[in-house]
């Protein structure tokens, strides 16, 4: 009779462990975004000054490394850090030469996502230009994607990678009318692609309600390369990206919805003001170790990730290269090596970065790491970037969420963009295992 009792309160605490506690969930990111866009009443952002209020949020949120937008967005949606799920930077690395395809398609994942569980739950999901999604088991599909040729104009493509057949054109007569190429891309002083993704959302929400709709608001960062973390079109982006929620805000209040639904806002990573780039391929090239990549007469090359670059050997067993490449970025001038920090193997290994690289190095202050391979080794650059090793606070991202199954007025101190695939799992009850845990304090106790 007491095993029994044991076994049934086992059963009992299992299936607790995956009870649903919102029906909807609404995962946004704003791509660099930054806790003071909601700490700091001085952002114009009342609808995530509402959440936080009404919620829980971060003071700060660690980003995988490299601190770039689609490694951290697999991040999001795994639960695993890039070494796991196979998106190890923005673009793969090309030994001989970037064709400007980045990882757009859903079979670079090498783990299961969130969209992956929805979908073996039987339940639906929806998407608009989340990174990595061509091809994916997501059953309203706007994968984030643009041709390298004609990166002004990603109508086309998209429009032939939207899922089912139609819902591009469905969209458009329904949501946000005939889309100039303006409208669906970052351009000049404009802000209105945001405001395009969230009524993409919001009639995907209100038409078919999906249980997991995840959506990706892009200006702010493009802004933020601009004019570094703080400027009039910064500020401009940050307040289109409110507006842009407030959006998806109403169309779950006109869905019916709203009161059964979780939104989760959050970033890739945050922002660093730059004043120098240092351009490590100008000294492999100078020593004979790149003398022409479309060649393939290389020995060594750093591949650039923003504030960072990661050292790919032609020969990955070449110890003697490596050695002398150590060498030579400990041989630079004080004031050159101060510019940045050698992340190494172990320490690689350690955050699950790409498990390929030899070693990185990470800048440090307001630096940016180039690609050249020519010119000189340290030049002025202005603007803002990211790609940091993520150790220090300028470059954390933010989080901010409330709804059912969610604490109200809770702030949590620090926690890391892969507690966040758990934290939906269990808000929609779903049947997924990660090695991280929803952070205690987010998820209200029942």
């Amino acid at each position: 009779m007491k095993k029994y009792i044991l076994l049934s309160f086992a059963s009992l605490l299992a299936a607790y462990s995956w009870a649903q506690q919102a029906k909807y969930v609404v995962l946004i990111t704003i791509d660099g975004f930054r806790p003071d866009f909601y700490m700091d009443a001085s952002w114009g952002t009342p609808n995530l000054r509402m959440m936080k209020d009404s919620g829980v949020c971060a003071r700060g949120v660690n980003s995988v490394f490299p601190s770039v937008t689609y490694p951290n967005h697999t991040t999001i949606i795994t639960g695993a850090t890039p070494a796991r799920h196979g998106v190890y930077y923005n673009a793969p690395f090309e030994p001989n030469g970037a064709s400007g395809q980045w990882y757009f398609n859903y079979d670079a994942i090498k783990t299961p996502t969130l969209f992956d569980a929805v979908h073996k739950a039987g339940r639906k999901s929806a998407n608009v230009i989340w990174p990595v999604t061509v091809g994916g088991p997501i059953d309203y599909n706007v994968p984030d994607v643009w041709s390298p040729k004609i990166k002004t104009d990603r109508r086309e493509i998209t429009a032939a990678n939207t899922t089912p057949a139609g819902l591009w054109q469905e969209l458009q007569e329904k949501a946000t009318g005939v889309l100039e190429a303006a409208d669906f891309n970052m351009v000049k002083e404009e802000m209105v692609m945001d405001e395009n993704v969230a009524r993409m959302g919001a009639y995907i929400i209100r038409t078919y309600k999906p249980a997991l709709t995840a959506l990706h608001f892009a200006c702010t960062d493009h802004y933020e390369h601009a004019q570094g973390r703080d400027g009039y079109l910064v500020r401009r982006a940050v307040a289109g990206a409110d507006r842009a929620l407030g959006t998806i805000i109403e169309a779950l209040e006109r869905a019916g919805i709203k009161d059964s639904t979780a939104i989760i806002v959050t970033g890739d990573h945050g922002f660093v003001n730059i004043n120098t780039a240092f351009n490590p391929n100008v000294l492999l090239a100078q020593n004979g170790l790149m003398k022409d990549v479309k060649k393939d007469d290389w020995k060594a090359q750093f591949y650039p990730s923003g504030g960072s670059a990661f050292l790919h050997l032609k020969d990955k067993n070449d110890v003697q290269t490596l050695n002398q490449v150590r060498q030579l970025l400990n041989s630079l001038p004080q004031e050159q090596k101060e510019l940045f920090k050698i992340i190494e193997r172990k320490q690689l290994d350690q955050v699950g970065a790409d498990p390929h690289a030899a070693l990185a190095i990470a800048a440090v202050g307001n630096v940016t790491i180039g690609g050249a391979a020519t010119g000189a080794i340290v030049k002025p650059a202005k603007g803002g970037t990211h790609g940091y090793y993520p150790d220090f606070k300028e470059i954390q991202t933010g989080f901010v969420a409330y709804g059912p199954g969610l604490s109200k007025g809770v702030i949590i101190n620090e926690m890391n963009l892969t507690d966040i695939a758990p934290v939906v799992a269990q808000l929609l009850g779903l049947d997924f295992t990660t090695s991280s845990k929803a952070p205690a304090g987010i998820l209200k106790k029942n």
